[in-house]
């Protein structure tokens, strides 16, 4: 059976304060909040199987950061130097998936200065999308997935939806196209509509 591990009393009236502003805290470290919570509802008087259950964690986790909170005070409420997963991407690999999108997709049709139309990939996407940057990510020997892009433009407030575009053109005769009823929908007269006749 597990050793019961609750947290101990604050050292003064400061060290209770903060710990109560952390785990209430809005804008704080998600660790140092997320710890701090589990503090508070020790001193509450909840075993660390019952804050596991609330805080949706496990409880030897529970027992970790009270024993942490217990030796080092409130500095034990963040996560240690080194500790949790490693990020498996780079600044320099960030920032080269985040340039892809300022090239053009390699599939979109580009005008050579002899004014031929070409794409650099004729089975290339014409326009981005989280499969084409993956690919390109891998064509420049970035190893990522498609779920860790998403998550990198995530972070700079680009989202990801599926859109259609219509095409563009510089030739002048070109019209763009515009959204509009289909020809088969009868068109309706904007004044009051007829009531039907009762007898």
């Amino acid at each position: 059976m597990p050793k019961h591990v609750q947290a101990r009393a604050a050292q003064d009236a400061q060290e209770e304060r903060q710990v109560r502003k952390l785990a209430r805290s809005h804008h704080a470290p998600a660790d140092w909040k997320f710890h701090a919570q589990m503090v508070v509802e020790s001193w509450a008087g909840k075993t660390p199987q019952e804050i596991a259950t609330t805080l949706s964690c496990h409880p030897r986790t529970v027992r970790i950061h009270l024993n942490r909170f217990n030796a080092q005070g409130i500095n034990g409420l963040g996560m240690r130097e080194g500790a949790g997963r490693k990020p498996r991407l780079t600044e320099q690999e960030r920032s080269r998936i985040l340039a892809l999108v300022k090239r053009p997709p390699p599939g979109r049709l580009e005008r050579y200065a002899d004014g031929s139309l070409q794409a650099r990939e004729e089975e290339g996407s014409a326009q981005w999308s989280l499969d084409a940057l993956t690919e390109a990510a891998h064509a420049a020997g970035i190893q990522v997935e498609r779920s860790q892009i998403r998550r990198i433009y995530l972070r700079e407030g680009v989202r990801w939806r599926n859109r259609h575009s219509w095409g563009t053109s510089d030739d002048k005769d070109f019209a763009p196209k515009e959204l509009r009823s289909s020809p088969t929908t009868p068109s309706h007269p904007t004044g009051r509509r007829p009531s039907a006749l009762t007898s």
